[in-house]
């Protein structure tokens, strides 16, 4: 696969899609979110360690867990999303290397640096929240990451007693266009890059 893919999907992928704020009284089915997932694995991960590990918050029970987390007009933007992902990372995630990278024995890197650990599980975890973003475009899915709510408190809730620890959040839904904020502007090419 080595050609340049379709522009309207470079439209729905990049320079056409927006962050959304408002969504659509539509539900995401648990197929849509499986779907979402077998897309974004395939995202390339140092020795693939694939730290990243997905709560997608979908009842109001489990919202409800989440709020008092939340800072601002956050609260409000997970209440009225069909799901929001807790985008976090496994600790330990070097257990899992010998399946994912049976080439060589790569735990040791991370068993004997823990820095190296935490910045790689960070790291990874943060790019494949990234995956995960484009793969909700690909699928039609409007996006909002965010990360104002406290790490802690999340943890606390929802990762108590386990490895796991919060990165980011992000909403998921059909977005409602019509609600749109204008679009902010990015920086050029001569203000972000060089090349030597």
């Amino acid at each position: 696969m080595t050609k340049t893919i379709a522009k309207e999907s470079i439209q729905q992928l990049f320079t056409e899609a927006r962050t959304h704020h408002f969504w659509q009284n539509k539900p995401i089915s648990e197929q849509t979110l499986r779907e979402l997932y077998e897309l974004m694995k395939w995202g390339p991960t140092s020795v693939n360690s694939a730290p990243a590990r997905i709560v997608f918050v979908r009842s109001e029970s489990e919202k409800a867990r989440l709020y008092p987390a939340l800072m601002g007009s956050n609260i409000e933007q997970v209440k009225s999303a069909p799901v929001t992902a807790i985008i976090a990372y496994n600790e330990k995630f070097y257990e899992d290397l010998p399946r994912l990278f049976p080439s060589y024995d790569a735990r040791p890197f991370f068993t004997n640096d823990p820095k190296f650990s935490y910045d790689t599980a960070f790291r990874n975890s943060s790019l494949q929240g990234a995956y995960l973003i484009f793969a909700a475009r690909a699928l039609g899915l409007g996006v909002c990451p965010m990360s104002g709510f406290d790490n802690a408190e999340v943890d606390r809730v929802f990762f108590s007693g386990t490895a796991l620890k919060s990165n980011f959040i992000c909403t998921l839904g059909y977005g409602d266009s019509s609600k749109l904020y204008p679009r902010g502007p990015r920086l050029a090419f001569e203000e972000v890059c060089t090349i030597v």
